[in-house]
């Protein structure tokens, strides 16, 4: 038999109207009706259950596919953004709110932004960076240290957001708000109406709020108003200190807005003003949530293994002896087992749920024709928790993370926490950092409990996926040494 007449015959091409979707699909608005901004991700994951991938949703006049495969992800990350965009509707509701930074530009805009804010997020800084990082860290270690004592209960998920702005504004703004230690009116209330407005809007497939304004409109008015005076109030002060102390010939930017600064004051440079105060809001939105999420979410598993929390003890004490943190960076080269306790956490409750691209032109999707204009949801949990990809898919181990880790299925391009492809996230390698210096911390001197039932902890969607509370208590160890 000829090879010819052995080849599998090739699958017809599809169009999109050949896929399932979900019922209760309406004229013109398509499933909006049936969409939760705060649950969407759930909603989704679901219909794919019930459906099969991939399927087909319209949102509004946007007809949508939603896919769960890891090899077309990373062929697309690649195309970015030449061939596919992110979803079209980000751009024009963050430009209208002020958010038009790296995160959210496109072509030459996305080229000019990326490559400064990359090289003053790159890795090889960190050493600079350390001492802060050190600083803002044994500030939380104390903070934990004395709500032990008293026996409070902490809300973790505003724990670690105080810690996650104060690390952001220090390295990339020169300045320090100390959150973690100043009580009162603070910024973060402000910035956490944002993420969860936009996700509405982006949701939305026309501006309704244009015409008529809720009173949630209203409050995300109030609140961008006070976030941009804010912005515009650590644009300034970085000028004035620019000004007042001039660094020497040849030495590079102390911070990441210093950078954009001199780039926005180069003669003949792309680099506006307007990008300097989109880009500080949008580290200030980015540095905030993701990481603190990420941390947020392991601690239910920790809580749930006292026996791992007493492996990991003994060996942050081997590392960290009778430091409250991890001392230097070479030190936190020894911690990679702290910070798979955040990666494997992650895989299971994803902080980025999906990625939505849409289609510049007309695509071939595996056996799928794409019209231009099209949106691909791309999910990242079924990715993560497929069993052809990670054994014991639904088990919480990090050691699969680690070394060679246990046998089976070990799939790390299904589990794209940072992204992938160009727009990789930037702040990868600051997250890293963060991530095991906390959780080494936090296992060298506390038992963790968890203050509630687990199954009241919901996944609510607010662009990232955060917890809808994480109350815990910390137990001091019998040998963790009182802060100094």
């Amino acid at each position: 038999m000829s090879d010819a007449a052995s080849a599998p015959a090739p699958r017809p091409v599809r169009t999109l109207r050949d896929l399932p979707a979900p019922p209760g699909e309406w004229p013109v608005i398509g499933h909006l009706l049936r969409v939760d901004p705060t649950k969407v991700h759930r909603s989704l994951e679901d219909w794919g259950r019930r459906l099969g991938m991939p399927y087909r949703l319209q949102l509004g006049p946007t007809p949508a596919v939603v896919l769960d495969d890891v090899e077309l992800f990373h062929r697309i990350a690649r195309e970015r953004p030449q061939r596919w965009i992110r979803n079209g509707r980000i751009l024009p509701v963050s430009r209208e709110m002020g958010l038009d930074g790296l995160f959210s530009v496109e072509g030459d805009e996305w080229v000019v932004q990326r490559r400064l804010i990359m090289q003053s997020l790159n890795a090889s800084h960190f050493r600079g960076f350390f001492p802060t990082l050190h600083e803002v860290t044994r500030r939380l270690h104390r903070r934990w240290h004395r709500a032990a004592e008293r026996g409070q209960t902490l809300e973790m998920g505003d724990e670690l957001m105080r810690y996650t702005v104060d690390v952001t504004s220090a390295l990339s703004f020169g300045e320090d708000p100390n959150t973690i230690e100043r009580e009162g009116n603070r910024i973060q209330q402000h910035l956490a109406a944002v993420f969860p407005m936009l996700m509405k809007r982006v949701l939305l497939p026309w501006p309704v709020w244009h015409w008529v304004k809720t009173p949630a409109d209203r409050r995300l008015e109030r609140d961008l108003a006070a976030v941009h005076a804010y912005v515009g109030e650590v644009v300034e002060r970085a000028r004035a200190r620019r000004r007042d102390a001039p660094r020497e010939p040849g030495e590079p930017p102390r911070h990441v807005l210093e950078a954009m600064l001199d780039a926005c004051d180069a003669p003949g440079s792309d680099f506006t003003e307007a990008m300097v105060r989109a880009n500080v809001l949008t580290l200030l939105l980015a540095g905030e949530d993701t990481t603190a999420h990420s941390l947020a979410w392991t601690l239910p598993f920790l809580a749930a293994e006292p026996a791992r929390q007493t492996r990991l003890h003994e060996r942050a004490v081997a590392l960290l002896g009778d430091a409250p943190v991890a001392a230097s960076l070479e030190a936190l080269r020894e911690l990679d087992e702290f910070e798979a306790l955040a990666t494997e956490a992650t895989r299971l409750r994803p902080v980025v749920a999906f990625l939505i691209v849409d289609a510049i032109g007309d695509e071939r999707v595996g056996d799928l024709d794409v019209p231009a204009g099209t949106r691909l949801i791309f999910l990242m949990r079924p990715q993560a928790t497929n069993p052809a990809h990670f054994h014991d898919p639904q088990a919480f181990r990090p050691e699969r993370w680690v070394g060679a880790g246990p046998a089976g299925a070990h799939e790390p391009r299904a589990h794209n926490q940072f992204g992938a492809g160009p727009r990789v996230c930037p702040g990868r390698h600051l997250a890293s950092v963060e991530m095991r210096l906390v959780l080494s911390m936090l296992l060298r001197h506390f038992e963790v409990e968890l203050a509630c039932d687990p199954a009241a902890i919901d996944e609510v969607c607010a662009f990232t996926v955060m917890p809808s509370r994480m109350p815990v208590r910390l137990r001091l160890r019998a040998d963790a040494p009182a802060p100094h």
